[in-house]
């Protein structure tokens, strides 16, 4: 395993080369490659939702070269190096499992340990290293989750249900209004949304996952309209919202049936 990785960042140091190196990666900065860290990252999700495991592996290897390239980037500017990654999260894992790596076998809360090295970085808020540039559905669930460690949380699901309609409400209050003001709306439609992060969240459910199924539902069932109107020798242009709505109630009658 060791050679591996040393053959991998090797490579990652080749390819920086000033002289030799590949001219995409060695002009490469921290910003410039933020975006590749994302992509990977989400390429890894699907593979894990797709259970591919064999395009798993592949996409691990992604999201790896891209701590390498991070890496190699801050050796290149004496900050830190990959050893230095590996050390410092080796560390966080022994301190947040004290009862597994020390003699001290009494079990103490990860809000606690996390509580603890806030502490540790003068971090005046349990929010604070919350990262602003996550996916907003991830944040919110995160901030909530958080919240929660703290007692601030409903403790059943009636009120949590009650807020999302009563944020449903006001987004139709300010909708109705004469003339409406988009600055309310927009404001009133981000509480109704945070609400219904609560709300996936006291189900047991992870938003993005579950928004991501919702979408994948949708477009697969949107590709039937298609065909079933490309089959009539038609153009989506051709027809009529209610025709493409009775189509799509067609195939949801048909899941239903085919799922029962």
């Amino acid at each position: 395993m060791v050679q591996s990785i040393e053959k991998l960042i090797a490579i990652m140091k080749q390819l920086r080369d000033p002289a030799t190196g590949c001219e995409w990666d060695r002009i490469q900065t921290f910003d410039s490659i933020k975006s590749c860290t994302l992509e990977e990252t989400y390429e890894v999700l699907d593979a894990i939702e797709h259970k591919n495991y064999a395009e798993l592996k592949k996409e691990l290897g992604d999201l790896l070269f891209q701590i390498v390239f991070y890496s190699e980037l801050a050796d290149e500017q004496n900050l830190f190096n990959f050893n230095d990654v590996c050390q410092a999260i080796s560390h966080k894992l022994i301190q947040r499992h004290p009862h597994i790596f020390t003699d001290n076998k009494q079990k103490i809360a990860w809000e606690t340990l996390k509580q603890q090295e806030r502490n540790h970085k003068q971090q005046f808020s349990i929010l604070d290293d919350i990262p602003a540039s996550m996916p907003a559905l991830m944040r919110a669930e995160k901030v909530q989750k958080r919240c929660a460690a703290v007692g601030f949380d409903w403790d059943n699901l009636a009120p949590v249900i009650e807020k999302v309609q009563e944020e449903l409400d006001e987004v139709i209050t300010e909708v109705q209004r004469t003339p409406p003001i988009q600055q309310n709306i927009e404001e009133e439609v981000g509480d109704l949304l945070f609400a219904t992060v609560n709300l996936a969240r006291h189900l047991g459910l992870r938003s993005e996952f579950t928004l991501q199924r919702a979408i994948g539902k949708f477009t697969q069932r949107f590709k039937q309209v298609e065909a079933h109107i490309q089959n009539r020798h038609q153009s989506l242009s051709d027809v009529s919202l209610e025709e493409m709505e009775q189509i799509w109630q067609q195939i949801k009658q048909r899941e239903k049936q085919n799922i029962t």
